[in-house]
Formats: C-alpha cells, sequence, structure tokens
C-alpha cells in the first residue's frame, strides 16, 4: 500500500545498508487493490498490509503462502524450508513431507487414495519404513 516513492527508498535503503540489489519489481497498491485480491489486508487497512510470501511453481500456480502482521518479523528459515520442501516433492514424485522437515531428512509416502492403495498399504503395513499403515517413511 506504499507509495513508489517510498518503495524507491526502501530499495535504496537495501543497497545502502546490505549491499544487496532487489531483483524484482515492486509495486504501489495505493488503493489496496492488489492486496484485497490476494487477502493481504490486516485488521486496520488505514495504517498496514499483511506481509505475505506466496509460493509460485512453475505453473504459475500459487501453492503456499505465509502471512504475518507487519509487527512481527517474518522467520527466513521458514520460508527457506516451504521452498526446499516443494522440491524435494517434486522431484521425488509427490513424497509428503513432515512437519519440522529440512533437507536430508526423511520424507513420508503420500496418503492412499483409494480403497484398493489403501488394501495394499495394509498388506505392506509389517516392512520396513512402515509405522503404520498410513504412515511409511522414505528413507
Amino acid at each position: 500500500m506504499d507509495s513508489v516513492y517510498s518503495h524507491l527508498a526502501w530499495i535504496d535503503s537495501i543497497k545502502h545498508t546490505f549491499n544487496l540489489d532487489v531483483p524484482f519489481p515492486v509495486i504501489a497498491d495505493l488503493d489496496l487493490k492488489v492486496a484485497r485480491l490476494y487477502n493481504m489486508v490486516g485488521h486496520d487497512t488505514r495504517t498496514a498490509t499483511v506481509r505475505s510470501v506466496f509460493f509460485i511453481d512453475p505453473n504459475l500456480t500459487i501453492r503456499a503462502t505465509l502471512s504475518y502482521p507487519a509487527a512481527i518479523g517474518r522467520n527466513i528459515d521458514e520460508m527457506l524450508r516451504v521452498f526446499d520442501a516443494f522440491q524435494e516433492n517434486t522431484s521425488s514424485g509427490g513424497c509428503a513431507i513432515p512437519a519440522n522437515w529440512t533437507p536430508g531428512k526423511p520424507t513420508l509416502s503420500p496418503a492412499p487414495d483409494s480403497t484398493a492403495a489403501l488394501r495394499e498399504r495394509w498388506r505392506d503395513s509389517n516392512q520396513p519404513g512402515y509405522k503404520s499403515w498410513y504412515y511409511k517413511v522414505n528413507e
């Protein structure tokens, strides 16, 4: 919701403070049209929008969002974990990523999506890697 001039000052401050360039476009949204469209409007729409991160895949589909009120700092480690989890999920052909997962840790097989797959999972549930019929660790 900030002006173009505010964004220019922000970009300049990042360059001078951290010697980093902002390599992506930053837009002004003074009328909150974009913020409302993407559900980024906080409780007090006169002073702040919600800070949001969108994870967009190569097909331009929003896969996940993380949103924080303006007064709360963002968690860069969690953003990187989510990014890595999407890459792992894609490269593995669809594994499930457990909570607090980090790269190199085991993933899970996705839940069965049919009665036949469920019965097969039950048959295999006494094999290594299975904690139960619904929880198979991929080492």
